[in-house]
């Protein structure tokens, strides 16, 4: 082997800051890893030397880097061989010696050369540049054009040190990563940022019994789910993640033979290249293996029932649970307590928040006095409860009508109309009516009605006169302005003409006839949604899909509402509450028809150019807010609102002021309380009449009032015509209300 050494090493200790500072080894950071990079190996394949190749000699001295000069392809496979190089440069210029494309194609076949920067010095062309593709077929990474000068050669080692060798260090430092995960015995899935499956390790393939093959550029909707979970389990997580945030929780997932496993899951999305979500890392592991008291337990959490046999007996106080054992207690009753307090502790890990809330005060109570126990007994007969915090109400027996009135309003109040004679059509065609008028685009409003939304950013802005002015189509021309100040069509991606359609067909399914539930009561909703928007703390909570979502939400909210109360609905029997099963009927096929007629027809689908994660995030947040108008679920909704962010913000500001920021935008952007925002806005904005100017909240009050009649009027009708005579009963004020008659 011909071969030329010069070794330049140095002593000095110390971290390299710069090309001319020497040292034996550099740190890089690679994540939260740290990297050592040692003294380059440079190896230089020229078959004679002349002032290229010394050009790089004198570079690597200069930069510090040990070089080794090869004349033969024979002796630059064996030089390379032993001292495993971090960078070979190649002499392309010379077919005539050696051809060094071959020469690369052999380095490359060593299996430890991956990691290695191949260049090749290639002539100046003398006319066209010529194709690059030949060399990076033969396994070259750079191309250097000739240049013999030190300076050169030196600028392109340090190009190459802090570029590709660097590069290539930390991919090698994967493979330590790659190796952990791999051994790991939790299992392990990355996803992309469409959640398409890109890996799954050993054992995850062990615990789901799928081969790699099988799931490797599969969309994770295509594998099949395990109906163990919550209904809208799958969406709060997707909704989370998406949003950046890291998710934790028990799933159960469905192994390939079809057996559903309860696991202990972390879901933490990995920013990458713009800033954005490009992976989610799920890691997985399995809480009942080897444990029969915690599958039994976990059945308690997933049937939501704390007295199930195999999981609890009962001392003397009500509701205690043991997972150890189903006999009764012993003698040794301190043993037994601390027994069941420690298990009570360990199935923490697989039980719903209110199961832990449940355990902790009985692990408490083995400890406390008989009177505390007591309390604590009724303290957890409270928590057994399905309503939390639905208010209980206790009656006045000097005020019958005010109890009759507040109670329809708070509960569903099913009982049957005689022979179910009053049915609503949950079928009949939604369409955009032919006789509507081209749509004009926001800058061809006419003046007139320009005039009247002039100041529609003002709390004091006139519905009434917008309905006069638009002949009761005040929905689309607010609805245009709105949306244009927000920037809605832009956040969509659609063109106003697509919006201006959609408004219309909106707009053309709520029925003029009513005399409140009509499209001016949707814009006078979207009117006080857009105004709560623009609030200081709103903005704090909200992101731009919040608002966006908030708007659509208001418009849509009471689309096709028949003027009927849902109890009504029910108790007439209609088909829309056989459909949702007498549950937020009204509400439910707000949000289902809103879709439905939006998606039906591209000319007015807001959606359709939307991502497919971005729209199923927007699509659950309008839906949630609309079924979050619903007036039974009222009280729930604003003691959470109060006990989740009014009771900590002012207590942020008793103890310091305004409270730290930080704190105050950590309570305002959880993805739990943003919903509650949302939740809370879109219900003031519905019921938010009375605190409208006097002459328009006497005018909606009267249009209600007129609404609320016309169902009496049908109710007493139907009273009649079940008895068959001529006589009609006083219905009491709740019965009004529920569509019920004796």
């Amino acid at each position: 082997m011909e071969e030329q050494n010069l070794n330049f090493d140095f002593e000095e200790d110390g971290v390299t800051n710069g090309p001319q500072q020497k040292a034996t080894f550099t740190e890089v950071q690679f994540g939260p890893m740290r990297l050592y990079e040692d003294q380059l190996q440079v190896l230089l394949v020229f078959a004679k030397e002349d002032s290229q190749s010394s050009g790089f000699c004198w570079a690597c001295e200069k930069a510090d880097f040990s070089c080794s000069v090869a004349r033969t392809p024979e002796s630059a496979l064996e030089c390379h061989l032993q001292k495993h190089h971090d960078i070979i440069i190649i002499d392309h210029r010379h077919s005539r010696y050696f051809d060094a494309e071959a020469l690369c194609r052999s380095i490359r076949a060593v299996s430890f050369s991956e990691n290695t920067v191949i260049v090749a010095v290639v002539k100046r062309p003398e006319r066209e540049e010529s194709s690059v593709m030949p060399l990076i077929t033969a396994g070259f990474n750079r191309r250097y054009v000739e240049n013999p000068s030190v300076a050169a050669c030196y600028n392109e080692l340090l190009q190459l040190q802090h570029g590709e060798v660097r590069a290539q260090l930390k991919l090698r430092a994967c493979n330590a990563i790659f190796t952990a995960v791999e051994q790991s015995q939790e299992a392990i899935e990355i996803t992309s940022e469409d959640q398409v499956i890109q890996y799954v390790n050993p054992a995850y393939e062990s615990i789901m019994g799928y081969q790699h093959g099988e799931l490797i550029g599969k969309e994770l909707l295509e594998v099949p789910k395990s109906e163990k979970n919550k209904p809208d389990l799958l969406d709060s997580i997707n909704s989370c993640i998406q949003m950046g945030k890291e998710w934790q929780g028990v799933y159960y997932t469905m192994k390939k033979n079809g057996d559903s496993v309860p696991q202990s899951v972390k879901i933490t999305p990995v920013i990458g290249q713009g800033g954005k979500i490009r992976h989610y890392v799920s890691v997985n592991r399995p809480l009942n293996d080897n444990n029969k008291t915690d599958k039994s337990c976990d059945r308690v959490q997933a049937e939501s029932q704390t007295d199930n046999q195999s999981c609890k007996h009962k001392d003397r106080r009500k509701g205690s649970l043991d997972v150890r054992s189903t006999t009764s207690r012993g003698s040794d009753g301190s043993s037994q307590r601390r027994h069941s307090s420690m298990a009570r502790i360990h199935s923490m890990t697989i039980e719903a928040p209110i199961t832990k809330v449940i355990n902790i005060i009985n692990a408490a109570q083995e400890s406390s006095p008989v009177p505390v126990a007591e309390a604590l007994d009724r303290v957890l007969e409270i928590l057994r409860t399905t309503e939390l915090y639905s208010p209980q109400l206790g009656t006045k027996d000097e005020d019958p009508h005010t109890s009759d009135l507040v109670g329809g309003l708070m509960t569903d109040g099913l009982r049957r109309l005689s022979g179910n004679e009053y049915i609503f059509a949950a079928n009949k065609p939604h369409h955009l009516p032919s006789h509507l008028s081209t749509p004009l685009s926001l800058g061809d409003i006419p003046p007139r009605i320009a005039q009247t939304m002039e100041n529609e950013e003002s709390w004091d802005f006139d519905v009434f006169t917008l309905e006069a002015a638009t002949m009761k189509r005040p929905l689309t021309y607010l609805g245009l302005k709105i949306f244009s100040r927000f920037g809605v069509c832009e956040f969509l991606g659609c063109p106003e003409a697509t919006l201006r359609s959609w408004l219309q067909v909106i707009e053309a399914n709520y029925h003029s006839s009513n005399s409140y539930h009509n499209s001016s009561h949707a814009a006078d909703v979207l009117h006080a949604t857009a105004y709560f928007l623009c609030k200081e703390r709103v903005k704090q909570s909200l992101d731009p899909i919040d608002e966006v979502a908030a708007l659509i939400a208001a418009t849509v909210h009471d689309v096709d509402h028949p003027g009927r109360t849902n109890s009504f609905l029910c108790n007439a029997g209609s088909e829309l509450a056989v459909l949702y099963n007498d549950t937020a009927v009204l509400e439910s096929h707000h949000a289902a028809l809103a879709f439905q007629i939006t998606t039906r027809d591209d000319k007015c689908n807001i959606f359709k150019n939307m991502e497919r994660n971005e729209y199923r995030t927007l699509r659950q947040a309008i839906i949630d807010m609309v079924l979050a108008t619903e007036m039974t679920k009222h009280f729930e909704h604003v003691n959470k609102f109060v006990n989740s962010i009014n009771k900590p913000l002012a207590a942020l500001e008793e103890s310091g002021g305004n409270g730290d920021e930080d704190s105050v935008k950590g309570i305002l952007t959880s993805p739990e309380n943003r919903i509650l925002v949302k939740r809370m806005l879109i219900k003031c904005a519905d019921i938010s009449n009375p605190c409208r100017p006097l002459e328009l909240c006497i005018e909606w009050a009267g249009r209600i009032s007129e609404e609320y009649f016309a169902q009496v009027m049908q109710l007493q009708a139907c009273s009649v015509d079940s008895r068959g005579g001529g006589q009609i009963r006083h219905a009491t004020v709740e019965e009004i209300h529920n569509g019920v008659c004796m």
